[in-house]
């Protein structure tokens, strides 16, 4: 069975959030026309408390983009962001989540983050995700959302670890690039790994043959 993953399409992560990714409101249109094509569709979500570790916020005399060591991990520090309950944790406008079947929360750990749908940064915690792909027997993962160079490439390459096939939608995604060229390293990287790289419309066109 064959599962679409729409990774953290929040406020924050859009154009004005606190954390913006730039040109992420684009995803929205490509997840909308995805979503009646999978009989599974699973939105992640950042559901932070309002101190996470990962604040730059909450270490005086850190900035956003600085590196510490956090719960034993390096931590790179974040603007404060997808705070539960807050507008900026909501779904992007325009997001069909009506076409959600499922919604995983992560980072929900103050000491420590979780960019990846299906662990925490330690991969000691699950997020619930492995349990229900499992109990739903997916074997194939459609991977998109933000941010193509964290939590997408994280997913995806928690996946390949888990066995599963696992197909990134490069149009579906796009990259905070804190570094330039952060996002086309992470696209290799994931290539690297045996993640599949498509394009949506080869996702839908395949889809509808498949239907």
């Amino acid at each position: 069975m064959n599962a679409l993953i729409l990774v953290d399409i929040q406020n924050d992560f859009l154009p004005g959030g606190a954390l913006a990714v730039p040109q992420g409101d684009q995803v929205v249109r490509i997840a909308n026309d995805l979503m009646p094509r999978f009989p599974l569709v699973i939105a992640t979500q950042d559901w932070h408390p309002a101190k996470h570790g990962s604040f730059a916020s909450q270490h005086p005399g850190k900035k956003p983009g600085d590196i510490i060591t956090l719960n034993g991990l390096t931590q790179i520090l974040w603007p404060d962001h997808c705070i539960q309950n807050t507008r900026g944790a909501e779904f992007a406008p325009g997001l069909r989540t009506t076409g959600f079947h499922h919604i995983i929360h992560k980072g929900t750990d103050p000491a420590i983050d979780s960019y990846s749908g299906l662990f925490d940064n330690g991969q000691k915690k699950e997020t619930g995700m492995t349990d229900l792909l499992a109990n739903k027997a997916v074997d194939t993962l459609y991977i998109m959302g933000l941010a193509t160079d964290y939590c997408v490439k994280f997913t995806a390459m928690d996946a390949r670890m888990l066995g599963y096939t696992v197909y990134l939608i490069a149009d579906g995604c796009r990259g905070v690039n804190l570094k330039p060229g952060d996002t086309e390293r992470a696209v290799e990287e994931m290539s690297q790994a045996g993640v599949v790289i498509t394009k949506s419309d080869t996702v839908t066109r395949d889809r509808a043959k498949a239907g």
